[in-house]
């Protein structure tokens, strides 16, 4: 188990304000770095770029990875082996040279909630060198029983609701819960009980500390036709706005999708199991299936984060499976 006591004595803690901003929209990523104001790009994945990169990231204080949507028990197309992929994505991580402090899935764990799906789940998880995986529920973790089975595996059991935070060397990390009691056409919902404790949790914290929220459903209004946004994310987004540097990380859409207001920047992240349509394109969400033969593992990926001291800056890198 990590230490939730927090890093909060770390003296670089108060000085941590900027964000590098990364995004990969092909092959294993780009890199952004911060210099002196200025951001420089390095490709991810060539031999010729790996040890400048591994150069550029030797400073990071810590850094942890992002998985999302395994869809463990999904059997059909366009990926019949969700365990194969998310297996695939774990081994990626495991092969890193610098292991990450620890894991964040980004919910739906599972396709339909069974038992056994959350035991192969369980059982591949402690087959990863993670050292530690923080968890929150997507709407195919709570089928039938509001999430108890769930909660009860993978749930941190800080409050009775099911969220929580903990901190890591100066940086505040929240977990949310907005897949439970749906809105209209399937917006995910905070409701009051967790927007009161958030309230709370965040009175303490100053406005110099960064700020890693992570929840299943997007946090911003990125397509509410399809239900791909959050009923009353606008009552938590004021709460967080006081904040230098606010990072929120969604799973739910399956494809990376990033917005920037103000301090605060979203990400949603790849699927390990299969993709989505893009935002309004097609009849409405659900697996891609007519995805290129042998091309599946480039619409599947990891998101790997890294807290780089000397930059300020936590540096985001997105890799596919390809």
């Amino acid at each position: 188990m990590m230490d939730h006591d927090n890093d909060r004595d770390d003296p670089a803690a108060a000085n941590r304000r900027r964000f590098l901003k990364c995004m990969a929209w092909a092959g294993a990523g780009t890199l952004w770095t911060m210099h002196a104001g200025v951001l420089q790009a390095r490709t991810l994945g060539s031999e010729a770029e790996g040890d400048s990169t591994a150069q550029a990231l030797e400073d990071a204080t810590f850094s942890f990875v992002q998985v999302s949507d395994s869809h463990i028990g999904f059997t059909k197309a366009p990926n019949p082996d969700v365990t194969g992929t998310f297996k695939a994505a774990l081994a990626r991580i495991d092969a890193q040279r610098v292991q990450p402090d620890f894991l964040i899935h980004t919910g739906d764990l599972t396709h339909l909630s069974r038992a056994d799906e959350f035991d192969t789940v369980d059982q591949i998880m402690r087959g990863s060198k993670a050292q530690r995986a923080f968890y929150v529920p997507g709407e195919h973790d709570v089928i039938g029983d509001n999430g108890r089975a769930f909660f009860d595996r993978f749930g941190e059991k800080q409050t009775e609701g099911g969220w929580y935070s903990f901190d890591h060397r100066g940086v505040h990390f929240v977990a949310l819960v907005n897949v439970l009691n749906l809105k209209a056409g399937g917006l995910g919902w905070l409701g009051p009980d967790q927007l009161a404790w958030l309230k709370q949790d965040l009175a303490s914290r100053s406005a110099e500390t960064p700020i890693v929220v992570f929840a299943h459903m997007p946090l911003w209004s990125l397509y509410p036709t399809w239900g791909w946004g959050t009923d009353d994310a606008g009552d938590a987004l004021t709460m967080l706005r006081r904040f230098g540097s606010v990072t929120v990380l969604n799973g739910h859409i399956h494809q990376i999708q990033q917005k920037v207001e103000g301090n605060v920047t979203f990400y949603t992240a790849r699927s390990t199991a299969y993709p989505q349509p893009a935002p309004g394109v097609g009849p409405g969400p659900g697996p891609l299936k007519e995805v290129p033969p042998g091309q599946l593992a480039s619409y599947l990926g990891v998101r790997e984060v890294r807290h780089v001291q000397a930059g300020r800056t936590l540096a985001l890198t997105d890799e596919v499976l390809s």
